[in-house]
This record gives C-alpha cells, structure tokens and sequence, in this order.
C-alpha cells in the first residue's frame, strides 16, 4: 500500500488497513466488547477497519476461545422460549412485581413475522408509532412486547444490525430492552463477571434505541437505562428479573465509538504503508506470510489485560506479545493502573529494590514500591 499519505481520507486509510479482506459486520457482542477495554489503539483501529479479528488470530496461530457448546445453546433457547411462551405471559407477570405497574394486558408482535429484509424498516416504524402514543390524548395503557426486532448503528462508517431478545413500551410510558441470559441466579446471586458483559451487550441494545428515536425525532430519554435482565433462578428453569442500570456502559460504549470515528490520531502514528491484509485467496484462506502480519500488528500499541480472554479475539496474540515484552498488563488492570508509568514488570521490580533510578515522574510511584518492599522483607524475615 505504498503512496499512501497521511493526509488522506481517513476512510480510504481504514480500507487500506483491511486491505482486500472483506469487512466484518459488528454484532452486539463485538460493539460491547468495545467498552470492556476503551484504551486499547490495536483494537480501535482493527474494529474500525472492520477487520476480522478472529480470521487474523487464528492465522496468526493463536485462536480465542470463544463460543459456546451445544448444550449451552440448546439450553438457553429453550430457557428464552419458555420466557417468550404465551405471548410473553411470564414476562408481564415478572414486570408487573418488578416495576410496580398496574398492566393488566399485553399486545405481542414478533416482528420476524415479517421477514428478514423488511425487519430493520418495520421495527422503526412501530417504534415511531409507540413513541407517537406517548403524547396522544389517550395514550395506550396496555403494554406492548417487541420480539425479534432488528435495530441499528453505526460503527466507524459502517452500519451494524443488531437484534435484541425483546424490547417491552409502555411501562411506565417508557421502552425497556429485555435480555434473557442462560446463567443462573443462585441464592439473589449471579456471576459478576456474565452480569457485567450481559450489561455492556443491553448497553449496545439501548444506545441503538435512542438513537434510533432521536433520527425519528422522538425523544431518545424514552428508552430507559434500567434493562430488564432474566436469568434462571436457582437450579430449576424458573425464570427471575432483575433491573439492571447501564448508565455507566452507555457512557464508555459512547467514548469508544466516538473514537472509532474520530481515528485520525491514530492512524497518523502508523507508517503510510502499514496493512492488516490478510490477503485471501479464492477459499478465503489467508495467504499472508505470518511473520509479516505479526509485525504490522506490532506496529499499534495493545492494552492486554487478563479481561481480554472472555472479550477480544485477538486476546492470545496480544498476551503472548505482552509476555514477550514482560509488561505490567499481565498483572491486571488494577495493578496497572496503581503502577502508572512503569511499564514492565522489571522497571518495577527495579524501582522496588533500588537498583533502578525513577524517571522523570516516577518519583512517587518508586517511594511507594520500595515500602511496599520493605515491608515485604520485614513479614519474611
């Protein structure tokens, strides 16, 4: 890709970053992933590319572990049936305890009724009609369940179609996006870390809502930030709802996308002629040579973190790499974070035991390793 300029159409750049490989689509878990790590360049610039990240991690001979077994799959759509079951029956039962509101009916449209290339213009259009009803004279009392609907947003230029498990209106006069998750609630109690990633996937779900509402000229505060999460509860197939607030992943989803669009400064720290190419051939196999793929990935600056092996595909690549180089990333964000600019955990060690002078700017970080060691020396001695 050479005569590449800096100057360029940052668009033109991206599309020479992904060279002749086709784009990947974003689906909700990829744009929630998004925010499960904001300061990562690499992943930036890969997702707004529209790279295949898993295509090049498994070229690269370090593929994710992701995805789930056939159990789990058939586990959790009949878990997600026996919700939706009768209309949504159980659901208006569960929402009615949760929120306090005197529904009594409910009207249920599965919009994948339809069919698939009419779904993203009928969703917007009930969506308008609901919001419209909010300020008639006689607003609707019933509420009203959305099954299947197709939203959509944009991802660095490029428009990503997201289904949700189900969008409920009209309860309390505002929409709630439903998320119907297969882990169970033991004892009031859920896995922090699945409660977490099934927030910031309903955070993607209510930000393609309002923003939906917002280009129908609705007001996009119509969509709440309190998702309805339903989980089995104990050991049985009971279902349970909880409210959870994603205010928080609405606000690093909306700086992540922002920067997505905004790659500029980015993409003028990389050489003109750098290409994530994987170069398929008529199979779309990759052809590129797996050294050279390596160091062009080298070229962009990853923020690892132990979290990234339940988020990113590239995960193993960029651990591998952060191991290589002995970075503080391995040990976690937290311990990153509180070690500030000492980027290895050699510097630290160094910094800890005196055998290395503080930088310009380190002078506190190192007062405080070499306590830390201190004190480390007087519990062992």
């Amino acid at each position: 890709m050479t005569g590449l300029k800096r100057e360029g159409d940052p668009v033109r750049r991206l599309e020479a970053l992904r060279g002749t490989t086709p784009p990947r689509p974003h689906d909700a878990r990829a744009i929630a992933a998004l925010a499960a790590n904001p300061g990562c360049a690499r992943r930036a610039l890969m997702d707004g590319a529209g790279i295949d990240k898993d295509a090049a991690a498994r070229h690269l001979g370090f593929p994710a572990p992701f995805g789930q077994s056939p159990f789990a799959i058939t586990r959790g759509n009949m878990f997600e049936a026996l919700v939706k079951a009768d209309g949504c029956a159980e659901l208006l039962r569960m929402l009615r305890e949760l929120l306090d509101l005197p529904v009594e009916e409910v009207a249920y449209h599965d919009v994948e009724n339809v069919g698939a290339h009419l779904r993203h213009t009928h969703t917007r259009s009930l969506l308008d009609h609901a919001a419209r009803s909010t300020t008639a004279a006689e607003p609707v009392s019933a509420a009203t369940f959305y099954d299947h609907p197709l939203l959509s947003l944009s991802i660095a230029g490029h428009t990503a179609y997201l289904e949700p498990d189900l969008v409920a209106f009209q309860l309390g006069g505002r929409f709630h996006v439903v998320e119907v998750k297969s882990f169970s609630v033991i004892d009031g109690q859920a896995d922090p870390a699945a409660v977490a990633a099934a927030a910031r996937q309903a955070a993607v779900y209510v930000l393609a809502m309002r923003t939906t509402l917002e280009e129908l000229g609705h007001d996009p505060g119509l969509v709440s930030h309190d998702v309805v999460l339903v989980c089995p509860e104990n050991f049985a197939n009971r279902p349970v709802a909880t409210l959870v607030d994603v205010r928080k992943q609405l606000a690093v989803l909306r700086r992540q996308l922002t920067r997505m669009t905004t790659l500029d400064r980015l993409l003028d720290a990389l050489p003109d002629d750098l290409t994530f190419d994987l170069r398929p051939d008529d199979d779309g196999r990759p052809t590129r040579p797996v050294a050279e793929l390596a160091d062009a990935l080298s070229r962009t600056t990853a923020r690892y973190a132990p979290d990234c092996l339940s988020t990113c595909d590239m995960c193993f690549f960029c651990r591998d790499e952060a191991r290589q180089e002995g970075a503080s990333d391995l040990l976690g964000r937290q311990v990153r974070d509180e070690l500030g600019g000492v980027a290895s955990v050699a510097e630290a060690l160094g910094l800890a035991d005196g055998t290395r002078t503080p930088a310009e700017g380190q002078e506190e970080i190192a007062r405080l390793l070499r306590n830390a060691e201190r004190l480390r020396r007087e519990c062992l001695t």
